[in-house]
């Protein structure tokens, strides 16, 4: 007798439908918590210290979630090879919801439970896209799991320091985790950019320039390489500027004026600017001209954000067999993302003064864009393909 699936629905159909409904739930509710933990309304224990707690969500929370879904997703694309059934995509769900909620219970559950709860979840992901990546040999595809391999060791390194086993490794490791998560968007980019592009914009042909490729995700690593060894100065500065050149360079030669009018493409590369802008604000620190945080912020809540929100809108439309337009609310999703991104990382560096209230305003516009993006997008993600095809 066939047995029965317990995640036999259609958010479960899919990688990107389940992490991509977590990770815009998530984007609110962590913010809400920071918000909360910030003004000591919520001094509920935490296995974390407050600020760690925060980078760490943001990052292998909500970023995580995206990322996810987005491979799950794309190896199934790429290899022609199915990555889950739903049953075990609800597993896989649940550990990521359980590593969300366990830090709260320190003091009531062994440290290293809620370690090691947190940390399982890449592996089992790794372990999951390496076996179509394998059966299929798209042996091009191993480059993710090598950067979900080096996710894992910034993970680790943070839960070291905790746990004991480590001094001074935790902020190591979430260096390590942005520079990785950085450093994937680039890849990534170089595979969807020119695809989205193509296809958002009829007749455009986009010439691929694998030179500047290599070149970009190069300069990006020596960038993040040098941060990590806490080399700045002259060259942090030159590497830095080197980044800039390389990345503006590969995203000019895909870049079409009129992707402008539509907001599917002109999100993907505002969003692809905003890392250019921590490289330019990463060379400013290297001589102490602008605080590391602005650089750090240029990266995660301009380029992370922005282009994770923009990826979820067009993939979510594309697997879903929609047509690849956004509403108006959508829209005004995206510029609330980039209004967030604006005050938490350029206004502050004009009206420092005024910091407080721009970080208040730019954490409103947060979950705006995202309270739009769940309203939206959960019906969508949690019915059926329109087309009646699976996915």
């Amino acid at each position: 007798m066939k047995s029965q699936k317990i995640f036999d629905y259609p958010l479960f159909a899919l990688g990107f439908r389940a992490f991509f409904a977590l990770a815009g739930l998530s984007a609110l509710i962590l913010v809400v918590l920071w918000n909360a933990i910030f003004k000591g309304e919520l001094t509920h224990d935490n296995y974390f210290n407050p600020n760690l707690w925060h980078a760490h969500e943001m990052l292998l929370g909500y970023s995580v979630a995206v990322i996810t879904g987005f491979l799950l997703t794309a190896v199934k694309n790429w290899t022609g090879r199915p990555t889950l059934t739903s049953d075990q995509l609800g597993g896989l769900c649940l550990l990521w919801l359980y590593g969300r909620i366990l830090p709260f219970y320190a003091g009531l559950l062994p440290d290293s439970l809620i370690a090691m709860v947190d940390f399982a979840f890449l592996p089992a992901l790794i372990w999951q896209i390496s076996k179509p990546i394998l059966q299929a040999k798209h042996y091009r595809s191993l480059v993710f799991v090598g950067l979900l391999l080096l996710l894992t060791l910034g993970n680790g390194l943070i839960h070291a320091e905790i746990l004991g086993f480590a001094k001074n490794m935790a902020w190591t490791g979430l260096e390590l985790i942005v520079a990785t998560i950085i450093i994937l968007i680039l890849v990534i980019a170089g595979r969807v950019f020119p695809f989205f592009t193509e296809r958002g914009l009829s007749g455009t042909l986009i010439i691929r320039h694998p030179l500047l490729d290599s070149l970009s995700i190069a300069s990006a690593t020596l960038v993040f390489g040098l941060q990590l060894f806490n080399i700045s100065g002259i060259l942090l500065t030159l590497a830095s500027a080197f980044a800039v050149i390389a990345n503006a360079a590969r995203v000019s030669g895909w870049y079409v004026p009129r992707i402008w009018y539509v907001p599917l493409l002109w999100i993907l590369y505002v969003g692809y600017c905003w890392i250019i802008l921590g490289f330019i604000l990463s060379a400013l620190s290297g001589y102490a001209l602008v605080l590391p945080s602005l650089a750090l912020h240029a990266f995660t809540v301009g380029g992370i954000a922005v282009l994770t929100l923009g990826m979820m809108a067009r993939v979510s439309l594309g697997h879903t067999g929609r047509a690849l337009r956004v509403t108006n609310a959508i829209a005004i999703a995206f510029i609330l993302i980039n209004v967030a991104a604006l005050l938490r990382v350029l206004l502050p560096i004009a009206m420092p003064h005024w910091y407080n209230i721009l970080i208040y305003v730019s954490t409103l516009s947060w979950l705006a864009a995202f309270a739009l993006f769940v309203f939206a997008y959960l019906p969508i993600l949690t019915t059926t393909r329109i087309d009646g095809q699976e996915g």
